[in-house]
């Protein structure tokens, strides 16, 4: 097996628990490789750091898959870490509908699996996770299987445009025999179409369940404004909740053509009204035409995906809060959240405090939360942490 070596000093990163090695940190390169192959990864002098692809096309050029001496990366080495991370989510979410691999939080860098109903969807990223990307989803099924769990097909969303990063294509299509990639799930007891083939990343967002029934708790009666609504997940469970009145809002009208699917399919239309619009544009509307509500959600796209986009990010979360905060009722709730990575808990805690003080508010904390359990966050994974969500009881000053 060949092997690379870090330069002296380098490499804390993967020392500290992490699972990549950076092109910057490597000294040299012991025998001959494929990008794609598994490489030992070796300190500067010489002691062993783990098992890991490589790949040079890509600025993280290993990424490690075991750090034991002894491990055998073969076809039993896969089969055990699917089924260590159906295990853990067996015990710790609603397994009808998750995210059964989550990267380099299940130990299998580089690639998603999301089980929706008995459909799985998987996105690829990396190229040496490609090469063993069947022996992943035959392994999946058969775990499954012997729980009873039938999975009558599987589908690629490989799209993203990461993979050009490591040299690779974006592709989607069909893994096996093709079949109706329109899902129905239900979640919180709330039920969805969800589209594995053209719906946003594997065709919903699964790490919001647990939010979304957060949400439930208080919306019995509520006016409720959703913002950034895409297939209408937030409004619908509060309208399942016992809303008297939903707008949801999205700027996408494939999204917003969705979500009112969504909303006949659990007899709500009667309740959530839907309108395809810029929010940043609607919500001062809403504000001089002096409308309030019982509870405004915002749950936008991440506004930035990388650390030098992070000025303007804080500008939009700021100003969203802002505007959010003025439609908000006294003794009302603010849900808002943020799915970027680079927007950290703190920085986004700070955004929202300044965002209060702008709008002459007073936030009280009801909860906050992060991503679904089946979305684990490995603390030595900086990047499997993302997803942060508030409920706020909004206050006048006092």
């Amino acid at each position: 097996m060949a092997a690379v070596k870090l330069q002296k000093g380098k490499g804390m990163l993967l020392k500290g628990g992490g699972a990549w090695v950076f092109d910057n940190e490597i000294g040299s390169y012991e025998g001959e490789y494929q990008n794609g192959d598994i490489v030992e990864v070796l300190d500067f002098d010489g002691y062993f750091l783990g098992y890991g692809y490589i790949n040079e096309h890509s600025k993280i050029r290993v990424r490690i898959l075991s750090r034991k001496k002894d491990a055998v990366i073969d076809d039993a080495f896969f089969e055990q870490r699917v089924r260590d991370a159906w295990e853990y989510r067996k015990r710790t979410c609603d397994t009808s509908s998750c995210r059964l691999i989550f990267s380099e939080a299940d130990f299998l860098p580089g690639i998603v699996v999301d089980k929706y109903s008995d459909v799985l969807v998987v996105e690829s990223e990396t190229l040496g996770i490609d090469l063993h990307k069947q022996t992943i989803v035959d392994a999946v099924k058969k775990v499954l299987a012997e729980d009873g769990i039938s999975i009558r097909g599987v589908y690629e969303r490989s799209d993203a445009k990461v993979r050009e990063k490591e040299g690779l294509e974006r592709y989607k299509g069909f893994i096996g025999e093709p079949f109706d990639t329109k899902v129905e799930i239900v979640e919180n007891g709330v039920h969805y179409m969800v589209d594995v083939e053209d719906g946003q990343k594997t065709g919903f967002f699964l790490d919001q369940k647990y939010n979304r029934a957060a949400v439930q708790r208080i919306a019995k009666g509520a006016r409720v404004l959703d913002c950034f609504t895409h297939t209408g997940s937030f409004a619908l469970n509060a309208a399942y909740a016992g809303a008297r009145e939903v707008l949801a809002v999205d700027a996408s009208d494939v999204a917003i053509a969705q979500a009112r699917e969504n909303a006949a399919l659990n007899h709500l239309e009667n309740i959530v009204s839907f309108e395809c619009r810029d929010v940043f544009d609607l919500l001062p509307e809403l504000e001089r035409a002096g409308e309030k509500y019982d509870i405004v959600i915002l749950d936008p796209p991440a506004f930035t995906k990388s650390r030098a986009s992070i000025k303007n990010a804080v500008k939009g979360y700021r100003e969203i809060n802002i505007r959010g905060l003025k439609l908000v009722k006294n003794g009302g709730f603010l849900c808002t959240c943020s799915c970027s990575h680079f927007m950290d808990p703190e920085l986004f805690a700070k955004t929202i405090r300044e965002a209060a003080n702008g709008a002459h508010k007073r936030l009280r904390q009801v909860e906050f939360r992060t991503q679904g359990s089946d979305h684990p966050i490995l603390w030595s994974s900086d990047e499997s942490y993302y997803l942060k969500f508030y409920i706020f009881q909004v206050l006048e000053e006092k």
